[in-house]
C-alpha cells in the first residue's frame, strides 16, 4: 500500500474557501480502482515549549494543509492521475492567490502499520471483547 501527500500551502485568509472546495468534491477519485481512503488535514502549528513544559501555539510556524490518499499500489495511483476522473476533477482551478506557494507531492510505501481496534484497543495489547 502507499500513501500520496500533497501539502499545500494556502494563503492566509482563504483557509475556510480552501476547506468549502473539498467538502463539497464530487467524490471522484473514491471510485477509482485501487483507491482505499482520502484525508485532508488542517494545519495545527505548534511546538513544544521546554520552557513551560508543554505544546505552545507557534504562530511564525508556516502550517500545510495535507491532502492524503491511500492506494493498493503505485500503479492504481499512476492510473487515477492519468484518467478523465482526475482531469475532471481537477478541471475548476482555484485563483492563484488562494496559495502562498507551490505544493509538494510526497509518495511514501506503507512498511508497517497499527490501528485501535473498535472499542480503543490496540491490537494485540491482550485486550479482548469479554473482558470488563
Amino acid at each position: 500500500m502507499i500513501v500520496v501527500t500533497n501539502r499545500i500551502a494556502v494563503s492566509e485568509g482563504f483557509e475556510e474557501d480552501f476547506e468549502d472546495r473539498f467538502s463539497k468534491r464530487r467524490h471522484l477519485v473514491d471510485q477509482s480502482p485501487g483507491f482505499v481512503r482520502n484525508e485532508v488535514h488542517r494545519p495545527r502549528p505548534k511546538k513544544f515549549s521546554h520552557e513551560v513544559g508543554a505544546f505552545v501555539d507557534d504562530p511564525e510556524a508556516e502550517g500545510y494543509y495535507e491532502v492524503k490518499t491511500w492506494w493498493r499500489s503505485f500503479e492504481d495511483f499512476e492510473a487515477w492521475t492519468k484518467s478523465p476522473a482526475f482531469a475532471e476533477a481537477h478541471k475548476n482551478r482555484p485563483p492563484k492567490e488562494m496559495f502562498r506557494g507551490p505544493n509538494s507531492l510526497e509518495v511514501h510505501e506503507v512498511f508497517l502499520s497499527s490501528d485501535l481496534d473498535n472499542d480503543g484497543a490496540a491490537p494485540g495489547d491482550g485486550h479482548t471483547d469479554d473482558e470488563e
